[in-house]
């Protein structure tokens, strides 16, 4: 066996799990951060959970073009069906148009 391989294996493991405890935390962070009503909180960890979630994608073989790519791909699908989110706010079709600009 290749102890350098286990190493890695072994230690991406870690890494997952510690990313999906960061990710956990991160969240009920921002749930008790919306009693408070402080937007620094919300901005604080609402990047933190993108920035997990793209590390996370990573440590699970995704590239983070193939990321972007399928997040385009959700919000044009929701669009198509008539998510509420985009019927009642525009939020989808504002999200696109921020994304498409960057």
């Amino acid at each position: 066996m290749d102890n350098g391989r286990d190493f890695n294996i072994a230690k991406n493991v870690k890494i997952i799990d510690w990313l999906k405890t960061e990710l956990l935390d991160s969240v009920a962070g921002l749930f008790k951060g919306l009693q408070k009503g402080s937007e620094q909180i919300f901005v604080d960890f609402l990047a933190n959970i993108i920035v997990l979630t793209y590390i996370l994608g990573r440590r699970l073989g995704l590239s983070f073009r193939e990321l972007d790519q399928e997040v385009l791909s959700k919000i044009e699908h929701n669009k198509e069906t008539g998510h509420q989110l985009e019927e009642w706010f525009g939020d989808l079709s504002a999200l696109q148009q921020h994304i498409d600009k960057r």
